[in-house]
């Protein structure tokens, strides 16, 4: 009898370490440029944002193998010990922070990926609660969440983001026939008050031997307000620090870097760190000369990168974060992003979500009434 010969099937592979993951690099960002093309997905970034934040983290990359062996769908998860209300917890969390910007399953199939992903993971027992942040509106990992879902697994979603963003047309003259008058008269007028205080330059930075210095001056404006103040600036924590010197090296030599910076006599009155990939400009960090807030230096420096970014055919420009009433003087554009929970089938599991979901709501709701 002749052998019948067996037909390769699509395989899930868990990825455990860092000598695992970068073997992965080439396939990984083929794979992000067939899907979402998103910036934050790369292996790269997520390499950087591993090295610096959490370098001793067990690593539970999921990814997806076609019968051909072809890699065609991955989840960067890592496992750690955390709390829920004091409680300890055994958890999965997307390789994301706010540094992050957002995260997402990454699939050329995403229904198909989330259903594999969803089989291997259920079969697992040493978690209780896997966790996505900031999944984009529309995002793969909503595929995750919906079959988790529909298998009865108890889940939960918080919605924790609206990034505005700004479609920029083809000239700057139809970029600013959308904003509203008053706002522009206020920005002549601040301009003119500040050029009144000395000469005001714009620079944009995207790499060479200054790199380091300018980085520098960028790091420094910033941690003289408000973020300074509250212990959130870039150069004030070692891995925050790490993390966005080693991203604008990586991004200069890939030629995506932005350093954009305003200046009043020389000195950097406005900063904006930002990245630019796939026709988008994304600002991640901004920072400004509190001293000169009644020129309004931020805004300012954004007419200027506003039209630089018109000027270098880019179609977006995306502020990432949260909304804020500076952002809205530019667009009423947003882009909403969700943390995605799913709770293991277990008893424990259960009473987690419904402590999340149910319990500590309506305390709260029922506490705020009683305030009133």
């Amino acid at each position: 009898m002749e052998a019948r010969q067996l037909t390769p099937e699509p395989s899930v592979r868990e990825v455990t370490d860092r000598a695992g993951f970068m073997a992965l690099a080439s396939e990984w960002n083929a794979l992000v440029e067939a899907t979402s093309h998103e910036l934050f997905y790369r292996h790269e970034f997520i390499r950087i944002w591993i090295d610096n934040f959490a370098p001793s983290a067990q690593l539970r990359i999921l990814t997806l193998r076609d019968a051909e062996g072809k890699l065609t769908a991955a989840l960067p998860l890592m496992a750690e010990r955390a709390t829920m209300y004091g409680i300890p917890v055994r958890q999965l969390t997307g390789t994301a922070n706010p540094h992050s910007c957002r995260f997402d399953l990454i699939a050329r199939e995403p229904e198909a990926a989330a259903a594999m992903f969803f089989a291997w993971l259920r079969r697992d027992r040493s978690w209780d609660v896997l966790r996505l942040t900031d999944v984009p509106e529309g995002g793969a990992g909503w595929e995750l969440f919906e079959v988790a879902k529909r298998a009865g697994l108890p889940t939960g979603a918080w919605e924790a983001l609206q990034s505005p963003y700004v479609p920029l047309p083809a000239t700057r003259e139809a970029f600013l026939a959308t904003l509203q008058s008053k706002f522009k008269a206020n920005c002549r007028r601040r301009r003119k008050k500040l050029e009144e205080k000395g000469r005001v330059e714009f620079e944009r930075v995207d790499g060479g031997l200054e790199l380091e210095g300018k980085l520098e001056e960028g790091f420094a404006l910033e941690q003289s307000g408000w973020k300074g103040q509250q212990g959130t600036a870039m150069a004030q924590d070692a891995g925050s620090r790490g993390f966005y010197t080693e991203l604008a090296r990586d991004a200069a030599y890939a030629g995506r870097l932005s350093l954009y910076f305003l200046r009043l006599d020389g000195r950097p009155v406005a900063f904006q760190y930002g990245l630019t990939h796939g026709g988008r400009y994304f600002l991640l960090k901004p920072g400004y000369d509190e001293s000169l807030k009644d020129c309004s230096p931020g805004q300012l420096l954004m007419d200027e990168v506003l039209a630089d970014c018109i000027s270098r055919g880019l179609r977006e420009f995306d502020f990432l974060g949260p909304d804020m009433v500076w952002k809205r003087d530019w667009t009423d554009h947003v882009r909403r992003h969700t943390w995605l929970y799913l709770f293991n089938d277990s008893a424990f599991g259960r009473a987690l979500c419904a402590a999340k979901f149910r319990w500590v709501p309506t305390a709260k709701e029922v506490v705020a009434r009683w305030k009133k």
